[in-house]
């Protein structure tokens, strides 16, 4: 295997080493019956040092990828120094908590991740808990059945992988390599202590899942979840938009030219949402739920019972923070019985 350039003629997700720039590699790896495909994993190096942005999950595929990606580049999963991280999410930490513990190498984390990684580490947490009792509050109980026949009584199986990072990030410049330094970003939305990092001299910013080419992240898809985490998504994007343009490095799809552009896409996206979903309130359709039933998801426009019942909770919960955000603005009202958040124009 040769390092290629990144030229935009391959699938993004193909196996390889891909050069984005001087001294920055990308290796897309493997994941688990994930319509995601991929994700991007991008070696930084000056030839002595090697820092990796995100790691991947810890499937032995991936690690046999990124071992495969580092040989040719004349390296090893030893030699890396150091994994900077831009969010919690095990297709970005779990492989680099995996290869420290084997070989070490440092980890930083965004700070405001602390107690969604604390969550995560607890043995005694279910899948998703969180995330059914958001599911009840929207008055989606039929997705909440789904989810306990797809993943009932299943435990978590994963909290070895959730060890505390050696570094706290904090917005500001932070040396990398020798000649090249990042700004930290926080961009809190896809998780709240979700970071980017902007490479000022090269032109590059490493997105994460904050700004991705052809989907719309998830938001606030956590173990502890806040209160209005579209919001803190819209505000992170145009804090994203409000610095000079730059050709984006995602975690999931190909490399592409302009930050900008697909910012503004994304922030389009979600005005014409929330104006869909604010327009569907009334009197006999009052929860996220009923709102999420009346919706085309995708971009195939599908309806919620023909989706998974993973992707019908992020769809309902989608929904949610749309109309919890209308009411912060003063544009619907909300009140709660029995547990079930119901919303008036």
């Amino acid at each position: 295997m040769e390092p290629l350039p990144e030229d935009g003629e391959r699938d993004w997700a193909e196996p390889g080493v891909y050069t984005v720039s001087p001294g920055v590699h990308r290796i897309p790896l493997p994941l688990p019956h994930d319509a995601l495909r991929a994700v991007n994993v991008y070696v930084v190096t000056d030839g002595t040092r090697l820092v990796l942005v995100d790691s991947g999950w810890a499937l032995e595929s991936a690690r046999e990828r990124l071992s495969r990606g580092l040989k040719a580049l004349g390296a090893g999963l030893g030699d890396i120094d150091e994994f900077l991280i831009t969010h919690v999410h095990r297709d970005h930490y779990t492989l680099a908590v995996e290869l420290r513990r084997e070989f070490g190498g440092k980890l930083g984390l965004g700070k405001r991740e602390e107690p969604s990684l604390v969550r995560s580490g607890d043995p005694d947490r279910f899948p998703m808990e969180a995330q059914v009792g958001l599911l009840q509050r929207c008055g989606a109980d039929p997705v909440v059945e789904e989810l306990a026949k797809a993943f009932g009584g299943v435990r978590h199986t994963e909290a070895h992988l959730w060890e505390q990072p050696d570094e706290w990030l904090v917005p500001g410049k932070r040396a990398i390599v020798p000649g090249r330094e990042f700004d930290v970003v926080h961009t809190p939305g896809h998780t709240d202590g979700h970071v980017v990092f902007v490479d000022d001299e090269a032109g590059l910013v490493f997105s994460g899942d904050h700004v991705l080419p052809h989907i719309t992240p998830s938001i606030g898809f956590q173990p502890v979840p806040t209160e209005l985490p579209l919001s803190d998504y819209l505000d992170s994007l145009r804090l994203v938009r409000e610095m000079p343009d730059r050709r984006m490095l995602p975690a999931h799809g190909p490399v592409t030219d302009s930050v900008h552009a697909r910012v503004d896409e994304l922030l389009e996206h979600h005005h014409d949402r929330l104006e869909v979903m604010g327009a569907e309130i009334s009197a006999d359709v009052t929860t996220a739920y009923e709102v999420a039933l009346r919706l085309g998801w995708t971009r195939k426009q599908r309806k919620l019972p023909d989706m998974d019942p993973f992707n019908q909770m992020l769809a309902v919960l989608e929904t949610g923070s749309h109309l919890d955000l209308l009411v912060a603005q003063g544009k619907l009202t909300s009140t709660e019985t029995g547990g079930v958040r119901h919303y008036a124009s």
